[in-house]
């Protein structure tokens, strides 16, 4: 997410916040990859079930994370982890720097430009980031046989990946799955971007840590992130099919024709309630990856602001 619910008590540049908003969301990712990895796989078990191949082999979060590192190793659970840096910074840094400079020019400060700003900047966040995300999610999918779950695509590498899909699909390829990446991330936006704030302050009203405790921070993002994940798993599950699931020599997905028939076909064949597989693990992530961008971003900001103005 967007760490804007934050005070700006420093000034930046949006090119600056380019770099330091990319740089903050790719520490982040280094520690939450491997739920990243899990919601993947939960998400995409019993994809097949319609055509008479049901795959379930993870039971929740901490079954599917033993069953990933023993097939795969703990290497296993860093699965994606360049792919998931790269859409990280890339994603991120552009949803910055448009956040930045909505705030420069007063958006912001209009009656509901906080929301209008957050979904602006991360619509075209996600749209620049959509090749990333597809390779991470293809070489998050991948696994043994034993345990595989979803299509598997069988990339070699990322650059491999990006050369597979352009080879065959072309450029339009790189951007398959767009049409739910784009409100996924605006959905998300928006939503911790209306609650974090509130929920950080209910959190220093209880008074249960010291008025400048960052647990009062991490509390706040944790409670935060039950809304942006009850709002986001839909859309994260069907991104995830999309991005995930095979194509013809046409391009066109062989599972799905798009977001809503994907929408609808999980509804159907899998129930509604399949439209929030991996809540846990997106729960479990978004809490600590969002405090841990804001904690970075913080201090990367400070670093920054002191380097310019004192040059040491």
């Amino acid at each position: 997410m967007v760490p804007t619910a934050s005070p700006q008590i420093i000034s930046i540049s949006p090119h600056v916040d380019f770099v330091l908003g990319a740089t903050a969301c790719c520490m982040a990712c280094i520690f939450t990859n491997p739920l990243e990895v899990i919601k993947t796989r939960l998400q995409l078990q019993g994809e097949l079930r319609s055509r008479g191949s049901y795959q379930r082999h993870y039971r929740g979060v901490l079954q599917a994370m033993v069953a990933v590192g023993q097939a795969d190793g703990l290497r296993g659970l860093q699965k994606g982890l360049t792919a998931g840096l790269l859409y990280q910074g890339v994603m991120n840094g552009v949803r910055f720097y448009f956040y930045s400079h909505l705030e420069d020019v007063g958006l912001t400060q209009q009656p509901g430009g906080n929301l209008a700003a957050g979904a602006i900047a991360g619509a075209l966040g996600a749209f620049v980031g959509s090749p990333a995300y597809l390779v991470k999610t293809h070489l998050q999918a991948q696994t043994v046989a034993a345990i595989a779950v979803g299509h598997q695509h069988n990339h070699q590498s990322v650059s491999s990946a990006f050369e597979s899909i352009y080879r065959k699909q072309g450029i339009t390829g790189l951007w398959r799955g767009v049409n739910g990446a784009v409100p996924r991330v605006m959905v998300g936006s928006a939503v911790q971007l209306g609650t974090f704030s509130t929920a950080k302050e209910w959190v220093r009203k209880q008074k249960w840590f010291k008025e400048d405790s960052w647990l009062v921070g991490l509390s706040g993002g944790m409670i935060s992130s039950i809304g942006v994940s009850v709002a986001m798993t839909p859309f994260d599950v069907v991104s995830t099919r999309l991005y995930n699931q095979p194509v013809d020599e046409l391009g066109q997905g062989k599972l799905y024709r798009g977001f809503v028939d994907c929408f609808l076909r999980i509804s159907k064949t899998e129930g509604f309630f399949a439209l929030y597989k991996g809540i846990m693990a997106a729960y479990v992530r978004l809490g600590p990856h969002t405090i841990l961008s804001l904690l970075f971003w913080d201090e990367l900001r400070k670093f920054t602001y002191h380097y310019q103005h004192h040059g040491s």
